[in-house]
């Protein structure tokens, strides 16, 4: 079955609409989608919804019209920062697109530019930027228990076309090992995600090889996801994504059906 939960549309910095996006899903056979609009970030509002109850009431019309052809799920992209109020979603993405420093919110994966600026912020010490990162991403999956924590290790996104500042750091794969052991004790489900991969940035996906490694053997769960900003994107590389996570020792993956996260045997 194909499904994808990670889909940004023009209510945010996606390209193609909700409608356009469920016509594209059904044409190519998905049993569901859901829509992860970015939510509101007061200290940054270039990439969110600003329109968020327009938003809800356009999937709630498309699950009315399209209801009998696919499943419709209206979730969010919830950031760390920010978070939202989760009644009125069908699920939530829990995702760290930023870390802090006083009043000052640097986000890591808008663009390499920027992502600069965030290593100089630590005077280009990688680990202690990773440190910092994933203490509070996990600090807010342990309180927040998101349905799906999104791109764990987003961190790692510029990794792969300048200067491999963490793949190649052995301080970091100890520290992001650490934390994803922490992130795991808590019944979540993580992303297997290959947005970076369509944009052409990795060869890899969220989550790295040795971080699936650590989630598989502390027992936990993983969902694919294409993070798509376009309806082209809408299940990029999941078939070979699948075949991984089966040589991995993954069973299964999860999908969300009749609104309920249930295991899809591999």
């Amino acid at each position: 079955m194909l499904a994808n939960y990670h889909t940004h549309t023009t209510f945010c910095d996606g390209k193609n609409t909700p409608e356009e996006i469920v016509l594209y899903a059904i044409e190519n056979g998905f049993s569901s989608v859901g829509f992860s609009g970015h939510g509101y970030t007061p200290f940054d509002e270039r990439y969110c919804m600003k329109d968020t109850a327009g938003y809800i009431k356009e999937i709630s019309r498309l699950k009315a019209k399209y209801g009998e052809k696919i499943q419709i799920y209206c979730g969010v992209e919830e950031d760390a920062f920010s978070p939202l109020d989760r009644a009125q979603f069908d699920y939530i993405i829990g995702s760290s697109h930023y870390f802090h420093i006083g009043e000052t919110y640097y986000p890591i994966d808008s663009s390499y530019d920027y992502f600069k600026k965030c290593l100089e912020a630590f005077d280009y010490d990688a680990v202690r930027l990773a440190k910092t990162y994933y203490s509070a991403f996990v600090s807010y999956i342990a309180k927040r228990k998101p349905d799906i924590v999104g791109h764990f290790d987003l961190i790692t996104k510029f990794d792969e076309i300048d200067e491999m500042r963490f793949l190649n750091c052995a301080d970091y794969l100890k520290t992001a090992e650490k934390y994803m052991r922490l992130a795991a004790e808590n019944d979540v489900i993580f992303e297997v995600n290959t947005g970076a991969m369509a944009r052409g940035l990795r060869k890899t996906p969220y989550l790295g090889e040795n971080l699936l490694y650590i989630l598989k053997e502390n027992g936990g769960k993983v969902i694919l996801s294409s993070d798509s900003h376009s309806v082209e994107t809408l299940d990029f590389y999941f078939s070979e994504m699948e075949q991984w996570l089966r040589d991995i020792g993954f069973e299964a993956v999860y999908e969300l059906y009749d609104g309920t996260f249930k295991k899809r045997f591999l």
